[in-house]
C-alpha cells in the first residue's frame, strides 16, 4: 500500500507539473536496493544545496534488459538509472548515456573523495568504446561469484575448484545459477587453467575472447554437469542450501551471505568459496541516459548516494556491498568475529589488517584471482543458444520434488515473510 501511494502521488505530481521537469527526479533501481528513507532527505538535501526544490519519482525493475528495453525503444525519460556492468557498457557503445560531470558547487564531490581506487580501476577495464566508463557511471554495489556450499556433506578441497559441480559424488544436489553470463565466465577459466598457468591467457584475456571454439568447449562441460544438476535457479537456490535440499551452489556472494546467516539459524554449516581456477566480480552503478530532462538533479542524487553515512544505511538495508572505500564505510563494517585480512587494494593501504567477512570483501590473495565480465555485443545470440542447447527443456526430477517440499517447508516456517532480503535476486539474468 505504501508503494501504491507513493506512486498515485507521483501520478499526481507529474501531471500537475508535466511543463517543469527540473523539480522531478525519475530514478530507475532494482527492486529492494536502497533505504527508503533516503528518498525524501535527497529532496531536503537537494533544496539545501542547491535552493530549488525537486521531487523523486522512484521506480523499480528486476532485470537488467527489461530496464534497457524501455529507454531504447521507447525513450524513457529516466533521469538515473542502476544497470549492471555489462549493460553499462552496452550503454555507453550506443551512445545511451551522458557524462556525469563533477560540478557540484560549494557541496563536496563524495564520488571522487570516496570512491575505492579497486572499483575505479575495473571501471576503467569496461569497453566504452572509447569512453571511459568512469566518466559515465558511478558504482553502487559490487560482489563475486563462487561456491555455497554445506560442510557437512563436502570438503573444503571438493569446493575449491569449479570441477566440484560437474563431481558425480553430488548428483541432485546441485543448483546453478540460471545464468549464461556468470556461468560461460566462470567455466572458461576452469577450461583454461593449464593455458592460464603456462602465460598463454590471462583471465582478463579469456573475458575477452568468444570464439565459435570457446563456446562449445563451455557448452560440452556444461552438459556433463547437466546430468547432475538438480535445478537451475534464478532466486530459489540460497533457501534450498539452507534447508539441506541441496549441497553445492554455483552462487553470487551476497546471496551466499544470505544463505549462511539464514542457515546457522538452524544448526546448518554452509561456507562460500572462491575458487583456484579464478572468478568474475560483478558491479552495478548509477548512469544518466541521454533521454534524461533532470541532468543537474540525476548528479546531485549520484554524488547524495556516494555520501557515507547515506552508504552505510543502504548497506545495512539491504545487504549488498558498497564500491564505497571511505574510511567511515570501513569501520561500519569491521567485525572482530573474523580473522585480519589484507583490504588494502579497497580502502588503502592503512586497510591491510581489517576484520570483516571475507565472503563480502575478498583478501587481497583472493581478489588477485579475479576478473571482470564484459557484454558480448553482437555475440549475445549465440550465448543465449548455448543456454538453452544446455539447459534444454527437460528439468530434473528431483528438482521438482525439492521445489515442492520447500515451499511447504518456507510457508510452515513463514520463511518469505521474514524482513531480510536477498542479497543479490535477480541482477545478473
Amino acid at each position: 500500500m505504501k508503494k501504491f501511494l507513493t506512486l498515485m502521488a507521483a501520478a499526481a505530481i507529474l501531471l500537475g507539473c508535466s511543463e517543469d521537469r527540473s523539480q522531478i527526479l525519475k530514478v530507475y533501481n532494482w527492486s529492494d536496493y536502497i533505504d527508503e528513507s533516503v528518498i525524501p532527505e535527497f529532496e531536503q538535501w537537494y533544496e539545501e544545496q542547491t535552493g530549488e526544490k525537486v521531487h523523486v519519482i522512484y521506480q523499480t525493475f528486476d532485470i537488467n534488459e527489461t530496464m534497457l528495453s524501455k529507454i531504447e525503444k521507447g525513450h524513457e525519460d529516466y533521469d538515473v538509472v542502476c544497470p549492471s556492468d555489462y549493460i553499462i557498457e552496452r550503454m555507453l557503445q550506443a551512445d545511451m548515456l551522458l557524462p556525469l560531470g563533477r560540478d557540484f558547487g560549494s557541496t563536496p564531490n563524495y564520488i571522487d573523495d570516496n570512491l575505492s581506487p579497486y572499483i575505479r580501476t575495473c571501471f576503467d577495464k569496461m569497453q566504452g568504446n572509447g569512453k571511459n566508463a568512469n566518466d559515465y557511471a558511478v558504482g553502487y554495489m559490487w560482489g563475486t561469484t563462487g561456491i555455497l556450499y554445506n560442510a557437512k556433506y563436502v570438503t573444503e578441497e571438493e569446493a575449491s575448484t569449479w570441477d566440484i559441480i560437474r563431481n558425480p559424488k553430488f548428483k541432485d544436489r546441485i543448483l546453478i545459477k540460471d545464468s549464461a553470463r556468470d556461468v560461460y565466465s566462470q567455466i572458461i577459466l576452469k577450461i583454461k587453467e593449464q593455458d592460464i598457468a603456462d602465460g598463454k591467457y590471462t583471465l582478463d584475456d579469456l573475458m575477452n575472447y568468444t570464439s565459435d571454439a570457446d563456446i562449445a568447449a563451455v557448452e560440452a562441460y556444461m552438459k556433463e554437469v547437466k546430468e547432475l544438476v538438480a535445478g537451475w535457479e534464478a532466486d530459489f537456490g540460497k533457501d534450498q542450501m539452507v534447508q539441506e535440499q541441496a549441497w553445492v551452489s554455483l552462487n553470487w556472494s551476497g546471496d551466499g551471505v544470505w544463505a549462511i546467516e539464514e542457515a546457522a539459524e538452524l544448526g546448518v554449516d554452509l561456507r562460500f568459496t572462491l575458487p583456484k581456477e579464478g572468478f568474475t566480480v560483478w558491479f552495478d552503478g548509477w548512469v544518466i541516459p541521454k533521454y534524461a530532462q533532470n541532468v543537474k538533479a540525476a548528479r546531485y542524487w549520484i554524488n547524495f548516494m556516494s555520501r557515507p553515512d547515506i552508504v552505510i544505511r543502504n548497506v545495512e538495508e539491504t545487504g549488498y556491498v558498497s564500491v564505497s572505500g571511505a574510511q567511515e564505510v570501513m569501520e561500519a563494517f569491521t567485525d572482530e568475529e573474523y580473522e585480519p585480512i589484507d583490504l588494502s587494494y579497497f580502502f588503502g593501504p592503512q586497510a591491510d589488517s581489517v576484520c570483516a567477512n571475507p565472503v563480502l570483501y575478498p583478501a587481497k590473495e583472493d581478489i588477485d584471482r579475479s576478473t571482470q565480465e564484459h557484454d558480448w555485443g553482437g555475440n549475445t545470440p549465440k550465448l543465449i543458444e548455448m543456454w538453452s542447447h544446455i539447459k534444454g527443456d527437460n528439468a530434473s526430477s528431483f528438482t521438482y520434488i525439492v521445489i515442492g517440499v520447500l515451499l511447504v517447508a518456507a510457508l510452515a516456517a513463514g520463511l518469505w515473510s521474514r524482513a531480510k532480503k536477498s542479497r543479490r535476486g535477480k541482477h545478473r539474468r
